[in-house]
């Protein structure tokens, strides 16, 4: 007879069960079983919950963001041991296709996001006390990252990925950097970080962020550490626009502004920012973005809310934009892990509330809600 746990499983559209007696996972050839100690509850989770995406039908243990301990490793394993504390990439891809073979590893054939259930696959997250992984997804955290922080590299990776669109780099650049920088000597400088980049000097002009929901105020962060000069926010919730400011915007505007494209070219030099972000996924925010940017400019795609929106399309055209979408990560944990311990992005002001999963239910009803400021919950098995 199998083992049990506990486990925060979607029943029904925005119905959970509490279940004590959810199957427990083990850990087959080049797996781990990972005792989660922590998982954040992701926007895409509260709008899946429903059943209106249909990426969450049910039954489903959601969640993706988390972090934890090795409990044991499975056949093959070697690498990994128990005791290790880890976080994981959100997505279980293959390593196989052309496409992870290639480094696009967000864009793989075959792969399974952690607790999403689309309809082609159904596979359970980090809702439960324990989950098995592919070695292959796995990333050392250092002992004094709290788990709870820790959980934040997903959406940490997710930005940080963005602004490697728009910096120029391609799908897959950070797994690249990654293996040069194991393989290259450190000039061992104090204050040198190329090597942890894997070599590259990340600098830009201005910058405009649509939605400065949680991602939105990660890209806001990115930007500035990999060197923007100038950031920009524009949100409809005041609270959020003062946090953009706190977090390092210089200026941050409200979307119901009257003039706000004009007043944005202006600000960022007179025909408009060299690159925009679009972190919402509705129409009105996509049209901002684009019209924000000068001529020849860079309009990354982040949202992912509605399937389909409005497009100005004589306005990319003749102003000659590039549109870039921007799908999950490719490489970017280790940057995400250690600029989280370095406090280059913070994410603890983005951390309204850390509670036991058996009250996750109620948690997300609240944040359902969107009734009180809240940001990032995580929860704790």
């Amino acid at each position: 007879m199998g083992a049990f746990m506990n486990a925060l499983v979607l029943t029904g559209p925005s119905e959970f069960q509490y279940d004590t007696q959810f199957p427990e996972p083990q850990a087959g050839p080049g797996e781990v079983l990972v005792q989660v100690r922590a998982c954040g509850i992701c926007g895409s989770d509260i709008h899946g919950m429903d059943g209106r995406s249909g990426r969450r039908q049910m039954p489903i243990v959601m969640g993706h963001e988390a972090a934890g301990e090795i409990l044991a490793v499975g056949e093959g394993v070697e690498d990994w041991a128990p005791g290790q504390r880890v976080t994981f990439d959100s997505t279980e891809y293959c390593g196989e296709c052309e496409e992870c073979q290639q480094g696009y590893v967000n864009l793989c054939s075959n792969r399974k996001v952690l607790g999403v259930s689309p309809g082609t696959y159904r596979r359970h997250g980090c809702f439960a006390e324990k989950i098995a992984l592919p070695t292959r997804i796995l990333y050392p955290i250092p002992d004094e990252l709290s788990y709870e922080k820790a959980a934040f590299a997903e959406p940490v990776s997710i930005a940080l990925h963005a602004v490697n669109l728009a910096d120029g780099l391609e799908l897959g650049d950070a797994f690249v950097a990654e293996d040069e920088a194991e393989e290259s000597s450190c000039c061992e400088e104090a204050e040198c970080q190329g090597c942890e980049e894997g070599g590259e000097e990340f600098t830009g002009g201005t910058a405009v962020v649509v939605g400065a929901g949680l991602i939105g105020l990660l890209v806001v962060q990115a930007l500035k550490a990999r060197g923007w000069e100038r950031v920009i926010a524009v949100d409809l919730d005041e609270r959020r626009l003062e946090l953009a400011k706190q977090l390092g915007a210089e200026a941050a505007f409200n979307a119901k502004q009257e003039g706000l494209v004009e007043q944005l070219r202006e600000l960022c030099g007179g025909d408009g920012a060299d690159a925009s972000f679009e972190v919402v996924g509705a129409g009105a925010p996509l049209d901002l973005a684009i019209r924000c940017v000068r001529k020849g400019g860079t309009v990354v795609l982040v949202g992912n809310l509605q399937p389909n929106t409005p497009f100005p399309l004589q306005e990319v055209v003749t102003r000659q934009l590039t549109l870039r979408g921007s799908c999950s990560c490719a490489g970017e944990y280790p940057e995400a892990i250690r600029r989280i311990s370095d406090g280059s992005i913070q994410v603890e002001p983005l951390l309204s509330a850390v509670a036991p999963l058996a009250e996750g239910a109620g948690w997300f009803e609240r944040l359902y809600r969107n009734d009180e400021g809240l940001m990032k919950v995580v929860l704790v098995p």
